[in-house]
């Protein structure tokens, strides 16, 4: 039987090093020994792993592919050297994770910082982006999505799904603003009053509101000021230009700063789920299961 890893380091080097040139220098080869390795590898694998010319050597997709791959069994086995290294259960190797621009900058990335903190031998990559990514394809141990709020959704094939926590959307104005136009009672009432809209992907964000039978009731809002940005529509409702449907986590350190007043009181908002996903595996790694505990234990709205 085969050696599965067998010429793995070699393309993994040529791939980080640009060519089979500068990884011959690097693991003090020839270059026709890096060449012949690779060629020896791609005919295993029944594919092309590189474009070749005579000057230049760039992957094929299927080479980026398996790069990944390579890239995360090649951390695997330096994460289990490390483990009987220090003789304990410690989280190392390479962690690559997808998040929320906002939520994961307000939320993510100071409890996966502490996680950091506390293991040395972790390497944390986080990746800020609002867009859906390809856990499998792209290359990601571990992602965090807001289930509908940023349209990313919960799962797909090939992925393992777990709540981590939740988040709720209210409506909050500036206590001017209030004093000036009235505080709404009902969501009928925000016929008569500014709201401020969010855009996302240029399409408007409606409102939504639950009600006892379980159904959403849905708001289009009216407004002259549109945001894509929802930091800048936080500021808006802090001018006092109308009312904002925004995340709890999100208005919570304006209201305590008495900035903004949360309205329609009587009503819980909408509770959006967040979800963590990662490739499924038989045996989860250590720093993305430290990593999902940590997140669990620390979102807003946190599944104890």
């Amino acid at each position: 039987m085969s050696d599965p890893l067998h010429g793995v380091s070699v393309f993994v080097e040529a791939v980080e090093a640009g060519g089979f040139s500068a990884a011959a220098a690097k693991l003090h080869l020839s270059r026709s020994a890096v060449g012949k390795t690779v060629a020896r590898l791609e005919e295993r694998l029944g594919v092309r792993l590189f474009h070749r010319t005579t000057r230049t050597q760039s992957l094929t997709h299927d080479g980026q592919v398996f790069y990944e791959r390579c890239l995360r069994a090649l951390e695997e086995l330096r994460a289990g050297e490390a483990l009987l290294e220090s003789g304990k259960q410690e989280a190392a190797g390479r962690l690559r994770v997808s998040v929320p621009v906002l939520y994961g900058r307000r939320c993510v990335a100071p409890i996966l910082l502490k996680v950091a903190r506390a293991h040395p031998k972790l390497e944390l990559d986080m990746s800020f982006s609002d867009r859906p990514v390809d856990l499998l394809e792209d290359g990601f141990d571990l992602a965090i999505r807001n289930g509908g709020s940023n349209g990313l959704g919960p799962g797909g094939d090939g992925l393992t799904v777990r709540r981590v926590g939740h988040q709720r959307m209210s409506v909050f104005a500036s206590p001017g603003y209030l004093r000036k136009r009235g505080t709404p009672r009902t969501w009928e009432a925000f016929a008569k009053h500014d709201t401020l809209a969010y855009v996302r992907s240029g399409q408007l964000r409606t409102w939504l509101f639950p009600q006892e039978d379980g159904s959403n009731v849905e708001v289009i809002p009216r407004s002259r000021l549109r945001f894509d940005d929802l930091e800048a529509l936080v500021d808006a409702a802090v001018a006092g230009m109308g009312l904002a449907w925004l995340p709890c986590w999100l208005a919570q350190d304006r209201v305590r700063d008495k900035e903004l007043v949360r309205v329609l009181t009587d009503s819980p908002g909408l509770r959006f789920d967040v979800f963590a996903l990662w490739p499924n595996t038989p045996h989860l790694p250590m720093r993305v299961r430290v990593a999902i505990d940590a997140l669990a234990a620390g979102l807003p709205g946190s599944v104890k």
